[in-house]
């Protein structure tokens, strides 16, 4: 973490004192509808004003990241390498929370009946489309047909194809085409100029985001749940030091060192629960780590829609969870078709608001569990959801600097100096 100087708080300490502040207020105000909704507003414009920045910074650093590439091979290998590794990563995680399931019991110490379940109908629809969402379907939402409709929908897979199509377009001109990488570069730096401008708001949005979480769920709602979001919580941890560590180890990058530089991001992320409010300052992070633009601003985006390895561990834990609260039993056939399901639904699912949350209601139904029974673990969502983010945000920060490592598009004295001079 940085150090600060004496009457200048860094945006860590800052996003720190907001989560305090927030917490406080919403044992306070428990209840109270006009706090909640000034609370949920200050939230609101924070993650308003990063949506804002989201699209320009993918589109102009993953176009002039690929255009400087140029070269249609080496993007398809680096492609090809970066959702394998994705698939790999996600799956293991997968395989933990269900390992982790069988080993804790989450479930077996809750009596489902006398629990108070809440309002899921916002999920329902979109979780039944998403049964029917098979692999034919999910390559077409890649395609878009109107850009600018993706972009103003934060479509971002339809928006990452098109930027990379354009990218190698702009590299096929040679030098007519210098004009256009010149603007588009002018346009990030503006853009990153601005994310820092945002960055400033950034306590008030999680001290409203937080407050609101308290001051709507209350202390009391989360003892009856307080063994499974341990169970979450401890599980997620195991897999970022031991799994992500050892990832790191091999490709000889500073696991430790790097958690540190990217503090700031991931206490952003747990805070307010979105991975989109890391996504700037992240490609900004890594590229100063000494990671080409062209990977940065390509495995970045895309692992923020296919590299969800907190949302993993979670589904398949919370699934388990739910079906001992009910007392159903699974066989290993039944718990190998969950991890299957999962896999497929949680690709298809890839960008939908609160994703992690309807591919559970999209998939549970395959191992007998009521849908009803994620009414009950709906209250804690948005808890749980903290950590599952921030997993989520090291793991992709990790594998940006694999994917440079793999293709020689790290530079190690660049990596190495600037950890250095971060953790002075």
């Amino acid at each position: 973490m940085k150090k600060f100087k004496l009457g200048r708080l860094s945006l860590g300490w800052q996003i720190v004192i907001g989560l305090v502040l927030g917490i406080i207020c919403g044992i306070i105000f428990y209840g109270n509808q006009t706090a909640i909704t000034a609370m949920e507003n200050l939230g609101a414009i924070f993650l308003r004003l990063i949506q804002m920045i989201v699209m320009p910074i993918v589109i102009s650093c993953l176009t002039v990241g690929i255009a400087n590439i140029g070269d249609i091979h080496k993007l398809g290998r680096i492609g090809a390498k970066t959702l394998i590794y994705f698939e790999v990563l996600t799956t293991i995680a997968l395989l933990i929370g269900i390992v982790v399931g069988n080993i804790a019991q989450p479930g077996a110490f809750v009596d489902i009946h006398a629990m108070q379940g809440s309002d899921i109908s916002k999920y329902v629809a979109t979780a039944k489309t998403a049964q029917h969402t098979g692999i034919w379907e999910t390559l077409l939402a890649i395609v878009p047909t109107n850009f600018f409709k993706a972009v103003s929908e934060g479509d971002m897979m339809p928006v990452i194809f098109f930027s990379v199509l354009f990218g190698l377009g702009t590299a096929s001109l040679g030098e007519k085409g210098k004009i256009i990488i010149d603007f588009l570069t002018a346009v990030q730096e503006v853009m990153f100029k601005v994310t820092n401008w945002v960055m400033k708001y950034a306590p008030i949005g999680v001290f409203g985001l937080i407050g609101m979480t308290i001051a709507q769920m209350g202390v009391k709602a989360l003892l009856p749940l307080g063994y499974f979001i341990l169970v979450a919580y401890l599980t997620m941890i195991f897999f970022c030091i031991v799994v992500l560590g050892l990832v790191a180890k091999i490709y000889h990058l500073h696991f430790w060192k790097t958690m540190r530089a990217v503090w700031d991001e991931l206490l952003l992320a747990f805070t307010t629960a979105s991975s989109e409010v890391t996504l700037p300052r992240l490609i900004d992070k890594t590229q100063k780590m000494g990671v080409k633009q062209g990977v940065a601003s390509f495995v970045i985006p895309t692992g923020y829609t296919f590299n969800l390895d907190g949302s993993a561990i979670y589904q398949s834990l919370a699934a388990l969870f739910l079906a001992q609260a009910y007392g159903i039993h699974l066989t290993l056939l039944h718990q190998i078709t969950l991890l299957v399901v999962l896999m497929i639904t949680s690709k298809g699912m890839a960008g939908v608001p609160g994703a992690s949350f309807v591919v559970l209601l999209a998939s549970v139904s395959t191992i007998g569990v009521p849908i009803t029974g994620l009414t009950f673990i709906a209250g804690i969502d948005r808890l749980v959801d903290m950590g599952r983010t921030a997993v989520n945000v090291v793991g992709n920060s990790v594998a940006t600097l694999v994917i440079g490592q793999s293709e020689a598009a790290l530079d190690r004295e660049q990596y190495e100096r600037y950890l250095d001079e971060y953790g002075k």
